[in-house]
Parts: C-alpha cells; sequence; structure tokens
C-alpha cells in the first residue's frame, strides 16, 4: 500500500510499542515532535494526523489524516473522495507482514466511521464526561468548539471560528449537536451513524470552492434557524417533527450549489435548466440532492413508506420557498395574514408557512448579523457575484445585474439588497415575533447599511430615491435586488 499526500507520513513498519496496542487510544504526532511523543500544546497547528488501534484487533488500522489524503493500494483501488471532511479508512494490515496489504479485497477498502471517535464525538455533544479520554487528534479543537457550541442561540455566534475550531466541519458538528439537543435523535430512533454519514455527505457535497454558497454559509443558516426555533410563538408552537424539517432545510438548502444564478444556466443552456423547466432550477436541485442523501444513508428507512415520503415532500416545499423570485409571493401572504391576524399555529399548514418564512430569513440574514460578521459575509457573496460577472465576459455573455465588478462596488451591492429585500423581509418578521432578537436583527441592519452607506454615498442615494417611491421598497424589489437574492440565498 502507499500512501500520498503532502503532509509528513509516520512509518508504517515501525515496531509499535506494547503500551500502545493494550490501550483504546491513538498517536498524535506533528511535524516537530517525537515519533510517538505527545505534541507541545503551543504547536497544536501542526499536528497532522493519528493512527488509533483496537485493543480487540490489533492488525487493523484506523488512519485518519486532515489533509488531502489520497490512498493507492496494490489491489488498485481508489477510494473516492468526496470533500475535505477526515476520512476513516480501514486497512486489514499485518504489523509483521506487510505483504498481506497485497491480498485484500477491493470491496473491504471502504469509508466508515471509527466506533471510538464515533462514542467520543457523540458524548462530547451530549456534554457528557468519558471516563477513558482518548488522546485523538483535535481534541484540543474540539473542546474550544464544544464551548462555542454551549451559546449556540446567541445570535453573535462567530460561525467562522467555529469552522476553523472544528477544521472545516462547522455544519457536521453544528447540525449534529442540534439535532441531539432538541432530542430528535432519541425521539426518532435515528441511527446515531448514519445521522453522521448524511452530514459528512451533506456538507461534502457543498462546494467548498465557492466564495460564499458552501458548507459555512449552509451552518450559518441552520444556526440562524435555531435561533428562530427558541422564539417564544415557535417554541411554544412548533413540533418536533417541526423542528426536525426544519434543521434538516437549512443544513440541505443550497445542496451541490454551482456558484452561479438561475439566469446563468438558462441562458448557457445548462442541463438542470432543462430539467426543471426554467423553473426554480437551483432550489430544485438543491431538494432533489437532499432527498437523494436521505435514500442513500436510508436515515428514515426505518419510519414507514408514507411518512419518509412526507418528509421529503415537506423538505421540498421548505426548500423551494427560498426562491427569491417567488419572494413578493411568499411577503404578500405573510403581510397578509398579519394584517388579518389569522396565523393560527395550531394548524399543520400554518406553522409551515411561518417554517419556510424562518427558512426564507435565515437565508439571507447576513445583513442583520453585527458588522464584523456580516462584512465579511458581503465580501464573499460579491466576489461570488464578480466571478460570475468574469466567466461572461470570458464567454462573451451578457453580463448579469449585480455581476459586473467594472460598475458595481460591495457597497452598492448590499444597499440595494438590504433595502429591496431584505429590510421588507424583516420588518415583517418582527411584526409577527416583536422579541428582543427581532429588535436586535433590525438594529444591526441599520447600522450595517450606514456603514456600507459611507463608504458609497452614491450608492446611498440612490437607494433612498427608490424609498421615495411609494410603495417601491415594502412591495417591488427591483430586479437587480432579486437578481442577487437569486444568488445570496
Amino acid at each position: 500500500m502507499e500512501l500520498c499526500y503532502q503532509l509528513p507520513v509516520l512509518p508504517l513498519d515501525r515496531p509499535v510499542p506494547k503500551h500502545v496496542l493494550s490501550r483504546r487510544g491513538a498517536i498524535s504526532f506533528s511535524s516537530s515532535s517525537s515519533l510517538f511523543g505527545a505534541p507541545d500544546p503551543r504547536q497544536l497547528s501542526q499536528r497532522r494526523g493519528a493512527i488509533s488501534y483496537d485493543s480487540s484487533d490489533q492488525t487493523a488500522l484506523y488512519i485518519r489524516m486532515l489533509g488531502d489524503v489520497r490512498v493507492r493500494s496494490q489491489v488498485g483501488f481508489e477510494p473516492e473522495r468526496r470533500g475535505s471532511h477526515p476520512c476513516f479508512l480501514q486497512f486489514s494490515l499485518s504489523l509483521s507482514r506487510a505483504e498481506s496489504a497485497g491480498s485484500i479485497p477491493a470491496r473491504r477498502v471502504r469509508r466508515l466511521f471509527s466506533f471510538q471517535r464515533h462514542l467520543l464525538s457523540s458524548r462530547l455533544l451530549r456534554g457528557a464526561p468519558h471516563l477513558n479520554p482518548l488522546h485523538i487528534l483535535d481534541e484540543d479543537y474540539c473542546g474550544q468548539a464544544k464551548c462555542m457550541l454551549e451559546k449556540v442561540g446567541s445570535w453573535n455566534f462567530d460561525i467562522f471560528l467555529f469552522d476553523r475550531l472544528t477544521n472545516g466541519n462547522s455544519l457536521v458538528f453544528l447540525t449534529f449537536h442540534l439535532l441531539n439537543q432538541y432530542g430528535l435523535i432519541e425521539l426518532f430512533q435515528l441511527d446515531m451513524v448514519k445521522v453522521r454519514q448524511f452530514l459528512v455527505l451533506v456538507q461534502e457535497d457543498y462546494h467548498n470552492q465557492n466564495p460564499y454558497h458552501n458548507a459555512v454559509h449552509a451552518a450559518d443558516v441552520t444556526q440562524a434557524m435555531h435561533c428562530y426555533l427558541r422564539e417564544p410563538k415557535l417554541a411554544q408552537s412548533l413540533t418536533s417533527f417541526d423542528i426536525l424539517l426544519g434543521l434538516l432545510a437549512a443544513a440541505t438548502h443550497d445542496l451541490d450549489h454551482p456558484g452561479v444564478n438561475q439566469p446563468f444556466l438558462i441562458k448557457t443552456n445548462h442541463y438542470l435548466a432543462a430539467l426543471y423547466r426554467n423553473t426554480s432550477v437551483l432550489e430544485n436541485h438543491h431538494w432533489r440532492s437532499a432527498v437523494g442523501l436521505l435514500r442513500e444513508t436510508e436515515l428514515f428507512s426505518h419510519l414507514p413508506a408514507e411518512d419518509s415520503l412526507s418528509i421529503e415532500r415537506q423538505l421540498g416545499s421548505l426548500i423551494l420557498a427560498t426562491d427569491i423570485s417567488r419572494q413578493n409571493e411568499y411577503l404578500s401572504r405573510f403581510r397578509t395574514h398579519l394584517d388579518e391576524n389569522n396565523l393560527c399555529l395550531g394548524h399543520a399548514s400554518h406553522r409551515h408557512f411561518v417554517l419556510q418564512m424562518a427558512l426564507k430569513c435565515a437565508d439571507i440574514c447576513n445583513p442583520c448579523r453585527p458588522w464584523e460578521l456580516s462584512k465579511q459575509w458581503s465580501e464573499k457573496v460579491t466576489e461570488e457575484f464578480f466571478h460570475q460577472g468574469d466567466i461572461e465576459k470570458k464567454h462573451k455573455l451578457e453580463i448579469s445585474p449585480l455581476c459586473d465588478s467594472e460598475a458595481n462596488t460591495i457597497a452598492s451591492v448590499q444597499i440595494g439588497f438590504m433595502t429591496y429585500v431584505v429590510e421588507p423581509l424583516f420588518a415583517e418578521w418582527a411584526r409577527f415575533s416583536d422579541t428582543r432578537l427581532s429588535q436586535t436583527m433590525l438594529g444591526h441592519l441599520g447600522l450595517n447599511k450606514a456603514s456600507w452607506s459611507a463608504m458609497d454615498p452614491e450608492a446611498s442615494g440612490s437607494s433612498e430615491e427608490g424609498e421615495s417611491e411609494p410603495g417601491r421598497a415594502t412591495e417591488e424589489p427591483s430586479s437587480r435586488a432579486l437578481s442577487q437574492g437569486s444568488q445570496e440565498s
């Protein structure tokens, strides 16, 4: 077997001390530490990987690497690399006979989760102390991530820091924690291994090369959804089934997003546009991709078939609601309910509609975050816009609104989006849920808009002209703003 990657490799033919084989744990090493010695805590950033020996099977090596791991065995099998999540590959290798690796059937070289690793992670996420701690590679970082998860309901939650602490696995850690915190895993009798497998595949199917539409955005939307689910009106009326749907929809709402908007797919005759007949192309794809992963992992296979289909349908209804081209439809319906005061959360259909509005808010809540977080998101989404514009220029296509880096600035893009899309939606949400969180979001929105306006007075002036037109800011978002929203959502 040949292990190929760019980081230092621990020799697998080195004799392993007996005390290592007699315990359930791992060897942690870094590029600057001794072979079997524990790294200096100050050198945590240099840790490269770990090898865990299971005392019940001393010939099984569980190899975990944090980098881009590519494995080639003598049987010619190359496992698929779907993403950057730490992968667990099982090899039946004899420590005394290296040549036995060549006799491994390809079917036995497969992805799996280390049971020890799974147990430790689940215990940490449940807050239960472990009697015999495993000295795994990133336990120190997991400890910091765990501290952050204790404040996962804070609107100031820094998803960027959390993503770094979890080594780029914020979506997996956060969603698993929330499912467990709400008691959904136990209530719906979900297989914890299948849950983790599903979340890993979801995270890996987001495109990390996208500046904005990636797994970190999905984790951020999921965290925002959690904040909304805790609001008094929702917390008192939503069922566990509603909460499960809300969290799954938030985690998968942009699954496999290509980093370009729907008009781009249509004018380039992309197969997805033809498949979904130019209607909610991306949202339909996100939904179908999520359903595919649910069926691949058999997450709900233990439920009656009609219940599984119901989950898939309602999940689709939530994800399709994020289509910004239907913004006016949902906003008008929401406003009508509030004007007539006829929202009854005792009815399943009304609860589902509120979940749709909550997901819409969570999807575009970046302008309502504290400036330090909001600014980063603004820069990332604009980078993605301009990248699409560069592609359109290269292929001599009509440049989509807000995607021309020569005609737009980050400030102008954000001011227009806040004015015509975000403000109307969050004003109505505040009417529905007039809480401290709602006022906090509106406060950040106003401050962030003022900050961008100070950077680009011309953009601020044009948005004020638009607001001066009766009903324009609250009724009919401009086509440019909707085009932006179709990408930002």
